[in-house]
């Protein structure tokens, strides 16, 4: 193996091959690192000026960070991508709020939790909610269809999520600003 002291930004490539058990050496250019970068999550935490339009690109090929895109959402809950069996958005949950308590008779749910802390509530009866677990940053809820849910912000800070339904639970388009907006018919 070499060893090549950090040189950025000379010289502009580096030509040391790196060694992987099994496969043939590697020559990275510094240029690679900045396309690798550019690619990948770190790039935008770097590059404020870049930003995720937040609305539906449904039924069309998409690829988006979806950490990034669920940060970035202000909105109680904006559809990201709504295809005829899935759906995808993201929402923001202010402190002290929740989702509210509600139940999809036909439909599957995952919700992974981005920013934030909270709590999520289960059960097969509104008045019998038996499972509840706390979740962070990181965690992912799967709710099976016909299971009444509820997740509340228990932290300071608004709790961001991203939420996949199976088949699609709301309209094409749908962004409520607010959870009053999205409890009016």
């Amino acid at each position: 193996m070499y060893y090549v002291p950090y040189m950025y930004p000379h010289p502009y490539y580096v030509n040391v091959p790196m060694c992987v058990y099994g496969r043939q050496p590697v020559y990275r250019s510094y240029a690679d690192e900045i396309e690798y970068a550019k690619r990948y999550r770190y790039w935008h935490s770097l590059n404020e000026e870049s930003s995720i339009e937040l609305k539906d690109y449904g039924k069309e090929p998409f690829v988006v960070n979806i950490d990034e895109a669920t940060k970035q959402n202000r909105t109680f809950r904006t559809a990201l991508w709504t295809g005829s069996n899935l759906q995808v958005t993201v929402m923001s949950i202010n402190a002290g709020e929740d989702i509210g308590l509600e139940v999809h008779p036909t439909v599957d749910q995952f919700l992974r939790v981005e920013e934030g802390q909270g709590i999520v509530q289960m059960g097969d009866t509104k008045d019998n909610l038996y499972f509840q677990e706390r979740v962070y940053d990181d965690y992912a809820i799967m709710v099976p269809a016909g299971k009444w849910h509820n997740l509340t912000n228990t932290g300071d800070e608004p709790l961001k999520l991203y939420t996949i339904y199976a088949p699609p639970e709301h309209p094409f388009g749908t962004v409520h600003e607010t959870k009053a907006d999205a409890m009016t018919p």
